[in-house]
């Protein structure tokens, strides 16, 4: 099979060099900055392939489904790896398009960080349309697995509200604790691992976090009042059984 995969960076790198490395499926890449395996920036290297991975930044996707309206053939299954879903799923398209998120990453961002294994044990979500083939779900979910992810099937909706209370939300949060100390000296010679551990999103791609918080805003809004209101209940309680039961809620979370 001849996979797609446009837009280089930590995602659509490591997804290039996943396929390349197990030699399954030919992978074709599209990239102004790589120069190197099978990639170019000439979208027509595109024609031919069957499944195609759009992994451009969130504020340009649909620009490039746009363009591959007259690029692609109506065969051809199209997804994007935005981690908001509902703003993907409203047009329709010449070939068949599956939006779809893969619940990994890193601080890091650009070629240079990716790297064949992101996606191992990682979650996938996938918000198939109402059009949407089975056959065509299934290449989409093959192609996935292979990667070395899990599938999850859910809504536009209901993704872009789960997103932003594990994501997008976690992820302002950290910003705003690094704010809380830019002008208190002691408490920055005083951090240690925890704060480090705490507020590592705020090292997030800038462009992507921009993205995250203009697109899905009143989500995020209704998240920082979930947790307003979920402070001041502990604050309200018997914090020690409080404390107990959050920290068994966190153990079983990821085991």
């Amino acid at each position: 099979m001849r996979i797609g995969v446009i837009g280089l960076g930590l995602i659509g790198g490591s997804i290039f060099k996943n396929i390349l490395e197990n030699k399954k499926h030919e992978p074709v890449g599209i990239s102004r900055t790589v120069n190197e395996f099978n990639v170019s920036n000439n979208y027509e290297n595109l024609k031919e392939c069957d499944l195609v991975f759009v992994c451009t930044p969130m504020n340009k996707t649909l620009e490039i489904l746009d363009k591959l309206n007259c690029i692609l053939d109506k065969k051809t299954v199209v997804t994007d790896v935005c981690s908001l879903k509902e703003f993907v799923s409203k047009k329709n398209y010449n070939y068949k398009f599956i939006p779809s998120h893969p619940m990994a990453g890193t601080e890091h961002s650009g070629w240079e960080y990716s790297f064949p294994d992101l996606f191992k044990g990682a979650t996938w979500a996938i918000t198939p349309r109402e059009d949407t083939d089975k056959q065509d779900f299934e290449l989409l979910k093959g192609v996935i697995e292979e990667l070395g992810a899990n599938v999850i099937l859910t809504t536009p909706q209901e993704h872009d509200k789960a997103v932003a209370l594990i994501s997008h939300a976690p992820m302002l949060i950290a910003q705003a604790l690094c704010k809380n100390i830019e002008d208190n000296r002691l408490a920055q010679n005083l951090a240690s691992s925890g704060f480090r551990d705490t507020t590592r999103l705020a090292l997030s791609n800038t462009e992507m976090a921009n993205d995250m918080i203009v697109m899905n805003r009143e989500n995020i809004k209704d998240v920082v009042k979930m947790l307003n209101s979920n402070i001041e209940k502990l604050f309200a309680s018997d914090y020690k059984q409080e404390a107990n039961n959050i920290k068994t809620f966190r153990q079983n979370l990821y085991e």
